[in-house]
Formats: C-alpha cells, sequence, structure tokens
C-alpha cells in the first residue's frame, strides 16, 4: 500500500496488525495481496495501509465490531492466519480499536 486510506468521519474502527517475519518470502506476499483483495469486498470494510521494513504494521478500518468479527471469521481469512502461525511469523500481535477522532493534512 503506498497511500493513507480514505476513511469516514470517526467513528469508526481500526485493527491493527503487528508482525515480525521468518526469513524468506514462502509466497507471503502473494498471500498478503489476496487478503487485502478479499478485505476490500468484505461488507463495512474502509481501507488499509501497511508498511513493512523489519517490523511489519497493517491497520485495516472497518464501520463496526461485526464487521471485523464476520472479517475474522472468512474461511480464507482463517487458512491465511493458520499458514501465518505456521510458516510465515515469529511473532504477532493484533490490537482493535475504535477511532473517535482523526484528522490530518494533505499538501495540494
Amino acid at each position: 500500500m503506498s497511500e493513507i486510506a480514505k476513511t469516514p468521519q470517526p467513528p469508526y474502527y481500526a485493527v491493527i496488525f503487528t508482525s515480525e517475519r521468518t526469513d524468506g518470502d514462502n509466497r507471503y506476499a502473494e498471500m498478503a495481496d489476496e487478503m487485502v483483495k478479499l478485505a476490500s469486498i468484505q461488507p463495512g470494510f474502509l481501507g488499509v495501509e501497511s508498511a513493512r521494513e523489519g517490523l511489519g504494521i497493517t491497520v485495516s478500518y472497518w464501520e463496526s465490531l461485526e464487521a471485523i468479527q464476520k472479517w475474522k471469521q472468512n474461511e480464507r481469512h482463517l487458512a491465511a492466519q493458520s499458514q501465518g502461525i505456521s510458516e510465515w511469523y515469529l511473532t504477532y500481535k493484533t490490537r482493535v480499536c475504535k477511532v473517535e477522532r482523526d484528522y490530518g493534512f494533505e499538501k495540494v
């Protein structure tokens, strides 16, 4: 991802996924792209931002806790999570937050 997600006025929710990877790609990039595409068609999905240089951080934005729960239960996402534990991650942490305020700047 190379741009800041365009989110609506708060409140909405953010899922922050922080990870440290194992060595080698092992088709990780392919799966990550697939998960972004799949998440983007889920009801309640608002956007995603991701960065990786050593520590990886992906933040996805959602309309509701219910939308997040449905995404967490998606069969393909569950398979990716399982593969992540067995192949791709040394460690990870997921945090779910309610966004109550946001603001920014954009040079035109």
